[in-house]
């Protein structure tokens, strides 16, 4: 599940602005601040949108037993 905290976490391990993440996943910017600042929920097609374009750009999405889900970036070393 993606949350309005591991959306922003994992736009900042990428360095991308909430401009990027919407040209990326094609929605509207306004659609992820809003979701961002909590305002409103996303759609689970939307929230798959988004999650997508996070695993083009390089982010894993891993569970964490007892902790949820969390995020990383592959290591560029091999």
């Amino acid at each position: 599940m993606l949350t309005p905290p591991l959306c922003r976490a994992a736009r900042g391990l990428l360095d991308w602005t909430q401009t990027d993440l919407a040209e990326r996943a094609a929605v509207s910017r306004s659609t992820i601040r809003d979701y961002e600042g909590r305002h409103h929920d996303i759609h689970r097609a939307t929230e798959a949108q988004l999650r997508l374009a996070f695993e083009e750009g390089g982010v894993k999405f891993v569970e964490i037993e007892g902790a949820g889900t969390g995020l990383c970036l592959p290591d560029p070393a091999g």
